[in-house]
């Protein structure tokens, strides 16, 4: 088995080493950018199954880092497939790590006109302080549904469009080569061992960093934005069910838990757990870029390959807080973030917000 990254400072830290967990007896660990054609190519040498994962993530940073993103999230991917196309009678599986990102909104129901796909939310709609979204044909009220992968995409951020790129230069890859693959919407990703440094990225790890330095926690609109919330644990099974499938030539698939969750329910369980008498800070913003509700239908993934999430929201935090207590106490880098976003006016919402 060979694993090759680059340490991505922002994610890793200054002067980042591999985690003491991956034994370099037991996996090879190359240090390398993903468009390096050459040190990426040394990589795969020998491999039959990539899992492709290697990707700069965070909705906002995307949004003002454009040229980084595209780069490593497109360039990367094709650098990897045309790589492959030169070995397509070594390759016996390709799996793509998306996001469900690309969905946008995702997929609601209106009790007039039925399922719809709203489109991005407007600023004005949001400097009024009205989150919820409305019908795009009768502007009616409007709930979420669980989507499914045959939903309408529509992708709201660069992130999300870098993501559904890789998606389409995989399946026309496959299709091309008659390579077998997988790709797999992950939903928002949390537990033991993600990356505590990166503010850009995770709200798990940005706001477990500032209770941890004692701080208040800072939650956008009005904390009723909800989210589908996995496991790390049930997202690894997820990512193995794919690989060992032996008769999954090509797929997609969602991965979590099939539930939503608020923000502010993730903030309120946080600070309960992590000990804090302070209470989150509602601030009646929104990034540019961000979406109101988003979670998955995992009827396919459960048929076609026998996923079932273990782990709800409770068990999963409780798994997340004995991990991060027992971590050095993480440098809360959120205010930098914020300043960084109001510098580019990537906020909008109400005049009282802070």
């Amino acid at each position: 088995m060979c694993l090759f990254d680059n340490l991505n400072e922002q994610v890793h830290g200054h002067n980042a080493d591999w985690p003491e967990f991956l034994k370099p007896d037991q996996i090879e660990r190359i240090q390398g950018d993903i468009c390096d054609h050459a040190a990426l190519s040394s990589a795969v040498d020998g491999v039959s199954i990539v899992v492709h994962l290697a990707s700069e993530t965070g909705v906002g940073q995307s949004m003002y880092e454009i040229e980084r993103y595209v780069r490593t999230n497109i360039q990367g991917t094709a650098v990897l497939l045309d790589i492959l196309s030169q070995r397509k009678t070594q390759i016996e599986k390709v799996v793509l790590a998306s996001s469900r990102a690309i969905y946008g909104e995702g997929k609601y129901v209106c009790e007039k006109c039925g399922s719809v796909y709203p489109r991005q939310r407007e600023a004005m709609q949001l400097k009024r302080g009205e989150w919820e979204l409305k019908c795009p044909f009768c502007r009616r009220e409007i709930r979420p549904l669980p989507t499914d992968e045959d939903s309408l995409p529509s992708p709201a951020s660069i992130y999300a469009i870098s993501k559904h790129t890789q998606e389409q230069l995989l399946t026309t890859f496959g299709g091309l080569h008659n390579i077998p693959y997988a790709i797999l919407r992950y939903q928002n990703v949390y537990g033991p061992r993600q990356s505590l440094k990166n503010p850009y990225t995770g709200i798990l790890s940005i706001f477990s960093s500032r209770i941890l330095n004692d701080r208040k926690i800072l939650v956008f609109e009005d904390g009723k934005e909800s989210r589908d919330f996995v496991f790390v644990n049930d997202v690894v099974d997820a990512t193995i069910l794919s690989i060992q499938d032996q008769s999954l030539t090509k797929g997609v698939f969602n991965v979590g838990t099939g539930s939503q969750t608020t923000v502010m329910e993730i903030a309120k369980i946080l600070c309960e757990k992590l000990g804090t008498d302070k209470k989150p800070k509602v601030v009646g913003k929104s990034r540019i870029g961000d979406i109101r509700h988003c979670y998955a239908d995992l009827t396919r993934i459960k048929e076609e390959l026998g996923y079932e999430p273990k782990y709800d929201i409770e068990q999963g935090l409780s798994r997340f807080v004995e991990w991060v207590v027992n971590e050095e106490r993480p440098v809360d880098m959120s205010d930098h973030t914020l300043s960084e976003l109001k510098e580019r006016n990537m906020f909008v919402g109400t005049e009282n917000g802070e």
